[in-house]
Formats: structure tokens, sequence, C-alpha cells
């Protein structure tokens, strides 16, 4: 983990003063971490890059942790940076960019948000902020993102007993944390798979018709993308009335990502537990308040507390949704850029399930928009072992970044 780092074209007494400066100052922001270490499948280190070779459909590919999310992506801007340098002779061709790299995202950015306040003067001069930390819709097929979910990241841990207890002697007389915290999660999701708490879903605004249409001709197939991860048709599961991807784009989720009580070494041992725990987080949309969320979620589990126990909460973390504007001039000279990169092929215009709180943090703090112009795979095992990022993808980002800076310079201050 590192904390924030900012880096501006310099213009101090001590340096050679850069020439005038084109087009709109810009932000381009990344983050450096990863979520917590995993062995990777082979037994290597996992953050130890490795270039594999082609395999079918995977192409040639670095493989470690952090490759696409989000080292990879970051170096390609940073190397279109360093062509313009070596080309011309200038970074960035002259146009102005405020270079942010974090080091906390996956550990809830403890630093990022009091970072951005120290820094709103000089990081409020920027026109737009460039983020590489998304996808495309497949190999060939560019894609600007335009919207990002936000996240509300919460433990709660369910006390009972002082300390464990005999199975035979102490269970049917006293609670058991484990079966009685279970059994309240399982009521976060109605009959329809709706989330249950109430005003959950405030702020999140209905699909309109124009997006469902554009959404349904990108052709997405749910039961292949099912079957590369090993399920069937019938896992299509999720809140009724809504398809797979507007459920992933348009939709809030909970999810429960860790359950943890009792016993859970090799062979048997029978005890109650004094205590069990889960992480629970919810993805937001639209204009869904994290804080707020998390606030109704304890007090949800408050109004279900079981029977002689009682509960302890964590806010792990959290970060605002972005929905951004997709008619600025900036982001046209993006799928221009992305266009020219890849041959030809227009850039679609999507959302993601995932979440980049910088993006609605800078957009709640200083009204800057944010472009995502991303360069990963649905395959690349994020957050998993052996997560990868495709050297063909790595060049087309490279290459989109170059011309977007081209694109940039041409464009005047207005």
């Amino acid at each position: 983990m590192s904390p924030p780092a900012l880096a501006t074209r310099s213009s101090s007494p001590r340096a050679p003063a850069p020439p005038a400066t084109r087009g709109p100052t810009c932000s381009s922001t990344g983050t450096t971490t990863c979520s917590r270490s995993i062995p990777s499948n082979s037994g290597r280190a996992p953050f130890e890059p490795v270039v594999k070779p082609a395999s079918g459909d995977v192409g040639e590919r670095i493989v470690a942790r952090g490759a696409v999310d989000d080292k990879g992506q970051v170096a390609t801007f940073l190397e279109a940076l360093r062509a313009w340098k070596e080309t011309t002779g200038e970074v960035a061709a002259g146009v102005r960019f405020t270079v942010l790299l974090e080091g906390e995202e996956e550990s809830g950015s403890v630093n990022l948000e009091r970072f951005v306040a120290q820094h709103a003067k000089r990081l409020g001069k920027c026109a737009v902020c460039l983020i590489s930390d998304t996808g495309m819709l497949g190999r060939g097929k560019p894609a600007i993102t335009y919207g990002v979910r936000g996240l509300s990241y919460t433990e709660v841990v369910l006390h009972a007993s002082n300390q464990d207890l005999h199975s035979g002697m102490w269970g049917g007389r006293c609670p058991n944390p484990i079966s009685e915290l279970v059994k309240v999660l399982a009521q976060l999701w109605d009959k329809d798979r709706k989330i249950s708490i109430p005003g959950f879903y405030e702020g999140v605004r209905d699909l309109t018709s124009a997006e469902r249409e554009a959404w349904k001709k990108l052709g997405f197939d749910q039961i292949d993308a099912l079957k590369k991860i090993g399920m069937g048709p019938e896992a299509d599961v999720g809140e009724k009335g809504f398809t797979a991807l507007e459920r992933e784009w348009a939709r809030p989720t909970a999810e429960l990502n860790g359950i943890i009580g009792g016993y859970t070494g090799k062979g048997a041992k029978t005890v109650i537990p004094a205590h069990a725990s889960a992480k629970v987080s919810f993805r937001l949309v639209d204009d869904q308040d994290p804080r707020k969320l998390t606030e109704r979620f304890f007090a949800w589990c408050r109004e279900r507390t079981p029977p002689g126990c009682r509960w302890e909460f964590i806010d792990h973390s959290g970060g605002d949704p972005a929905t951004v504007a997709t008619d600025s001039p900036v982001l046209a000279a993006a799928r221009r850029a992305l266009k020219a990169a890849s041959g030809g092929a227009e850039a679609a215009l999507i959302k993601t399930g995932g979440s980049i709180p910088v993006a609605g943090m800078l957009k709640k703090q200083l009204g800057l928009e944010t472009i995502f112009m991303g360069f990963g795979l649905d395959d690349d095992r994020v957050h998993s072992p052996n997560e990868k990022f495709e050297l063909d993808c790595f060049r087309l980002g490279a290459r989109a970044h170059v011309l977007l800076i081209d694109e940039l310079r041409s464009m005047s201050e207005a």
C-alpha cells in the first residue's frame, strides 16, 4: 500500500520552463494497489509478473496480481507519455496532465478523500479526469464506460456466549451465533431477489428504453459467459424483471463476501462458537448514498437481533457511484482515438458492475467528469489467482492513449 501521489509537468524556477500547453488540462488517475495476495495456481509468487504464451482464444499475456487491475492499465498511459516525450521532446506533446496515482484502493482508500480535499485547488484546474481501470466488450471490441457502481463494504459480528461451548452440552439450550447470523442475512432478499432493506432503492433511476435497446444490441450472451466460469444456464439468477447485463450495469446488489465462525480447521470439533461474523458488501448505482445505505443496513440488523445476542458493526469503506455525461467533447475525442487505435472498430458506450470510488469523489468534491477508457477482458481473472493482461490489450491501450493525447492537443482550452 502507498498513499496517493500527484505529478504535474514542472514549471518551477529550477526546471526549464515548459512550452505553452495545448488543449484542456486533464487528470489521469490510476490505482497501483491490488486486492489481498492470493497464491498463483502454479505456486509462483503472486506479484511476480511473467509473460505466458498464447493458448486458444487467450493471447500472449502478462500474469500477476494487479496485471490488469490496475497496474498494467496505468502503464498503458505512462507508455503513451513516454512515446510523446521521445518523439517530440514534450511530455504528452504539450497537453497538461496532472497524474494521480493511489495505492490504497483495495484497502479502503483511507487517505484519498483527505488528499483530494488538501489538493482541491490543484486538481480543480483540470477539465476532465481520465481513468483506465475498466474493460472492453471483447477482443477487438473497444468501449467507453460511462457508469460505475458505488460501494458500501461492511462487517457484522453477532456475539452470543462469552466462550466457545460444547455442542453436546449446550446445543438446543442457547443461541448458536452462526445459525442465527445466517438466518438474519438470508432475509436480505425477497422471493424476487429484491433487497429488503427499507429505503434501499432510494436514488436508483429507472432504466430508459433507449438504454435497454442499446444494451440489447450489444449481443451479450449470458449463457456463454456462465459456461466460461463452469456454470450452466440454470445459474442465470438475479433480480426479477431485468436481464443479466441490466442487473450488472444498472441495478444495486447485496453480496456476502465471507462468513467466519466456529471451528474451521481440519477434522471435527463439536463447538458452538461465542461469535460469528460476515463481510457484507453492497454495489450501488446512480444517486445512492453509501453512507446512508450502511446505516440503514445496520438498523435493519438491529431490528432482527436474535434473542440473547448482540451486534458489533464495522464500516470498512465506501464510495459513490458515478454516471458521466456521454455528450462531452473529450468523450467524443476518446471514441475517435479508440476507433483509430483499433483499426476502425467503433467504441461502444457501456457501464460496468465494478466500483472506482475516486470517480464519484472527484465529481462530488470538484465537479469533475471522468472518461473511463479501459482495456480489460471478462476472462482476465480479476481478483483471482493468475490474473492476466493480454499484450494485445496493453498495446491497444498505449496506442489509444497516444492518439487521445493527439486529439486533446488539437482542442482549444475552451
